[in-house]
This record gives structure tokens, sequence and C-alpha cells, in this order.
């Protein structure tokens, strides 16, 4: 709850009109501290002066280190979401936090532009599809062993293999899972 009240805290101040919460039980939370914080109907008089965003700078590529660390947890949240949601379930806790489709997708498109470009590691490894194969069924060994935790991890598995090695980026995460689910898989 701490993690929620300071992230609803970090949104006022940022200048969020609103909100979005993953549960229920999490509006009075949220609704009171945008209700202190924002007592207007919105933050549009807010302005961020100090902030200068050019159009370029938005095609600027990120600098920083992909770690072995970063790529693992990509596949262990991608894999978990998709197969809770396999079993129809749309948000997740996973980890302390509320995890829904766009954190899936999010892990997804990462590694699917890692292995395109053949990004590498801190260590200097290139992020290719037989690492993330490797990577994966080590994250797949862990999940597995959680008791009473899922039952589709392997469809999960599989169908992010799918995601992050076609050829052509898959538009949403959800289509080829509403075709297994369809198809009646698993």
């Amino acid at each position: 709850m701490e993690k929620v009240r300071a992230d609803k805290l970090r949104e006022a101040g940022d200048g969020h009109d609103g909100t979005w919460v993953a549960h229920p039980g999490l509006v009075a939370i949220a609704k009171e501290i945008f209700d202190r914080e924002m007592p207007q109907p919105n933050q549009i008089a807010r302005k961020r002066q100090d902030v200068h965003v050019s159009a370029s700078d938005l095609l600027v590529v990120p600098e920083g280190s992909i770690t072995e660390a970063g790529l693992r947890q990509n596949l262990n949240v991608g894999i978990g979401y998709i197969e809770a949601w396999l079993r129809g379930t749309g948000c997740v806790p996973l980890y302390n936090l509320m995890e829904d489709a766009a954190t899936a997708e999010i892990s997804r498109a990462q590694i699917w532009q890692w292995i395109r470009h053949s990004a590498k590691l801190k260590d200097g490894r290139v992020v290719d599809v037989a690492l993330c194969r490797a990577l994966l069924d080590e994250e797949l060994g862990k999940l597995r062993a959680v008791p009473d935790h899922g039952t589709r991890y392997e469809d999960a598995a599989s169908l992010f293999c799918q995601l992050i090695e076609a050829e052509v980026f898959p538009e949403f995460l959800t289509l080829p899972a509403y075709d297994m689910i369809t198809a009646g898989i698993g």
C-alpha cells in the first residue's frame, strides 16, 4: 500500500489530472491523495517551463546499459502475466507490483527490439534468440517451481517466444493469445 501511496503522490505532483488503480480496494488511497493534492478539476494551469522537447529529441536512441537481470525480469514478468491472462486474469500481482497487459507489452517489445538490433548486455553478450531462449527456459523453471501458482506457463512461454522472435513486430500480444484461447489450446 505504501508503494501505491508513493506512486499516486508522484503522479499528482507531476501534474497528472487523474490516475488508475488495478483493484477497487485501492480507489480510496488514490482518491484521498488526488482530492488533497489536486483540489481543482485539472492541472492544466500547471506548466513545466523547465521542460523543452523537440521533435528530434523524440527520435534519440536512449543510452544506458542492458543487464542480464533486466532481460531476465522482462522474460519472467512477460511470461508470468501472459500465463495469468490465458487463465482469464487481466491483472496480476507480480513481485509486489500490480501488472497488466501493458507491462507484458513493454517487456516483449523491448526484447524484440534488442534482438532486432543486436543489442549487447553490459557484459558484452549479444541479445539474440539463443540467449533469450536459454534465459527464458531458466525463468520458466523458476515460475514452474512456485507451488499452486499457475497452469499455463508452457503456453505462455511458447507465445512469448513467438512474439520476441517474429520477423515483423506483432501488433498486440493479446491477439495471438485470444487465438490460443478460442482454439482451445492448453
